[in-house]
């Protein structure tokens, strides 16, 4: 079982709003996705996907860009992005998409074989530009909501299991300062930790590590919309 991550797809089937306007590259970009995607990865294997899978505002609207997905081989896991304005209510999402290979994660997690992958949006962390007390109170509820996945992966984790970290937005500036994130990643045993959220000419690098702790900044078009390979 490999385990492949991608983030920020921007799907707009049912919302009219295409991606070109950013850029050239973004030009049939889920095209370039699903060719990726179908060359390289396997029924048995896992795709994480970071957030702002859709640019629709309602359920029905995120969930046909959702349904995009099913022709596409491997186990998808979602997480919620500053976006996804369409994912409203874990039971309801969960609900209206297809069965068998897909999987939402809101403060909880799921187990592949010896992978766990514990999720949640996250939030801006202090530090960056114009983080206000608003921010504040929102950073601090994310954390929390991680602390929660954390407290269910330790019902089902196993000795000798690896455990990724699903997280839409950069859970740590470009200066690797200490965030109530890292913390709790740190002190749950945290392998890899998946992100998205940066687009265009942000710097950020695409694979950093921070006390033995492996980062991924996976948004597609950062990495050429190309699926980044995590195990």
């Amino acid at each position: 079982m490999k385990v492949f991550a991608i983030s920020d797809l921007h799907l707009s089937g049912l919302k009219e709003k295409p991606m070109d306007i950013f850029g050239g590259g973004w030009e049939g970009h889920f095209d370039k996705i699903k060719s990726d995607w179908e060359a390289r990865v396997c029924d048995e294997d896992v795709v994480l996907i970071g957030g702002d899978t859709s640019w629709g505002m309602k359920l029905e609207e995120g969930l046909f860009d959702v349904r995009s997905l099913a022709p596409l081989k491997g186990k998808k896991v979602f997480i919620r992005g500053n976006h996804d304005y369409w994912w409203n209510g874990i039971t309801r999402v969960r609900a209206g998409a297809p069965d068998g290979t897909f999987y939402f994660l809101q403060n909880d997690c799921v187990k592949f074989g010896n992978v766990i992958i514990a999720g949640s949006r996250g939030w801006t962390t202090p530090g960056s530009q114009d983080f206000t007390e608003h921010d504040e109170a929102l950073y601090k509820r994310e954390a929390e909501r991680f602390r929660l996945a954390f407290e269910r992966v330790k019902t089902m984790r196993e000795e000798g299991d690896v455990l990724i970290a699903l997280i839409h937005y950069p859970p740590m500036g470009v200066k690797k300062e200490d965030t109530l994130f890292t913390k709790l990643y740190e002190e749950n045993g945290v392998n890899k930790v998946v992100f998205g959220h940066l687009h265009g000419a942000s710097y950020y690098p695409l694979r950093t590590e921070k006390n033995g702790i492996e980062y991924y900044l996976t948004s597609c078009d950062k990495t050429k919309f190309f699926l980044t390979q995590i195990l």
